[in-house]
């Protein structure tokens, strides 16, 4: 019974990261149930089992990463000792989630232009809650000195999560932008462009009595250039 639950969840695993890359690539409407079942080797009737309705298959994905949220931000926060660890766990953890997966903020970005209306109470369950938490620390930073006194929290956290998804979303083509030789890797531009992104986010939040956050550049640079390359390739 246990292997059979846990192949059930698999099952359901693969459904939702299968829904995330096509509903990424094609939008809600462009990706059908039965490219998706296809996608993961069942049927659209064994899809249907595990999720009622396309509609409940979208809720399904978006709950599922938004939900991820809840749990690690609080952890991560708990687990710095100062200011700029907390801002170095946070801001690496966001990037290393999108970057691993672009095709999760390429969909977040998606449903935030075409369904606003029914992103919002998504949003307010499933982020405003950590959101509050992060802006706390920014004020206890501000109190303390470490943070700008001028920076109003939750707008600064709107702007960084949009900079960060849109970010990741835009980041094949609009590095393009960016000057290089021919023999340039594409993977070095990409990390120069995520971590001027980190610097940015930084420079606005810290005074410069702040230390410079290295490790983030290192965790970076570790990171994949691109992300789903090799579950695309074994599709």
């Amino acid at each position: 019974m246990p292997a059979e639950r846990s192949k059930g969840a698999d099952i359901t695993q693969q459904i939702l990261a299968h829904a995330t890359r096509l509903f990424a690539a094609r939008g809600f409407v462009g990706a059908s149930l039965r490219d998706i079942a296809k996608a993961v080797g069942i049927r659209k009737p064994s899809l249907l089992y595990h999720f009622n309705s396309k509609d409940d298959l979208r809720r399904g994905v978006l709950e599922n990463m938004l939900g991820h949220w809840n749990e690690v931000v609080p952890r991560l926060l708990k687990a710095a000792t100062s200011g700029h660890e907390q801002f170095e766990a946070v801001a690496t953890e966001t990037i290393e989630f999108f970057r691993t997966d672009p095709d999760r903020a390429r969909l977040l970005l998606r449903e935030l232009l075409d369904r606003p209306e029914e992103m919002e109470p998504l949003i307010e369950t499933h982020v405003q809650p950590w959101t509050k938490i992060i802006c706390d620390y920014i004020r206890k930073g501000q109190q303390q000195g470490r943070v700008h006194p001028d920076i109003d929290p939750e707008a600064y956290v709107v702007h960084m999560i949009t900079l960060m998804v849109c970010g990741v979303a835009l980041q094949d083509s609009i590095i393009a932008l960016m000057p290089a030789s021919p023999s340039t890797d594409r993977g070095e531009l990409t990390t120069r462009y995520v971590v001027e992104l980190l610097r940015v986010a930084r420079a606005g939040l810290f005074m410069r009595t702040e230390p410079p956050a290295t490790a983030i550049e290192q965790a970076t640079a570790e990171l994949p250039p691109k992300g789903g390359e090799d579950r695309e390739a074994s599709e």
